[in-house]
């Protein structure tokens, strides 16, 4: 159902609807990360990679773990990124080579999409690939990670909010709306994914 909250003005032209009246409007990006324990890292002696490529070496065979893309949509999620950053090329391009590359230093792929990050943090492996929205939930209760987004870009996708065409109760959905596009949703926001709309 088309409606312009009354904050639309505030949320940047790339995230919302460009029809008038817009049917939806972005709240805020979560995107792909790497967790690296920084304290198995030192005890191993390993350094702190700054790109995909970074994964597949040898130094980190057995160290990371990530999600299964046939069962999670993190990880489906992830291998699309890849197949966009590095190509396609009908199935023989560099995003292949890239994940046949990692598929050599992967310790475990798991059915969850965060779980890499929690492994990671628990220091059961040095890396885990997932997202920022647990990236930050795992370091934020104390572990020693670090959120690493990696140089050649990352699968991104954005959250966004429409109002369902015939819901029932269209004035507590315009209500929610408002909020949801006010700067104190932003604010909440904000305190879990690094890109607000």
């Amino acid at each position: 159902e088309p409606y312009v909250p009354s904050n639309l003005a505030a949320i940047s032209a790339k995230y919302k609807d460009k029809k008038t009246p817009p049917a939806w409007f972005g709240m805020d990006v979560w995107g792909a990360t790497v967790c690296f324990n920084t304290a198995e890292a030192a005890k191993r002696k390993l350094p702190k990679p700054e790109t995909w490529k970074d994964l597949t070496n040898p130094i980190y065979k057995g160290q990371i773990v990530m999600p299964n893309p046939a069962s999670s949509g993190t990880g489906y999620f992830d291998v699309t990124a890849w197949l966009l950053l590095f190509g396609d090329d009908g199935g023989k391009g560099g995003g292949w080579k890239f994940m046949d590359a990692l598929h050599e230093n992967i310790g475990q792929y798991t059915h969850s999409g965060s779980k890499p990050c929690v492994l990671a943090g628990s220091g059961e492996y040095l890396m885990g690939i997932s997202f920022e929205y647990r990236g930050n939930t795992v370091k934020a209760k104390g572990a020693p990670v670090d959120l690493i987004f990696p140089k050649e870009g990352l699968g991104w996708d954005l959250e966004a909010f429409g109002i369902h065409k015939g819901t029932k109760k269209l004035d507590a959905a315009k209500k929610l709306a408002d909020w949801a596009s006010s700067k104190n949703a932003a604010i909440l926001y904000g305190k879990n994914f690094a890109i607000t709309a």
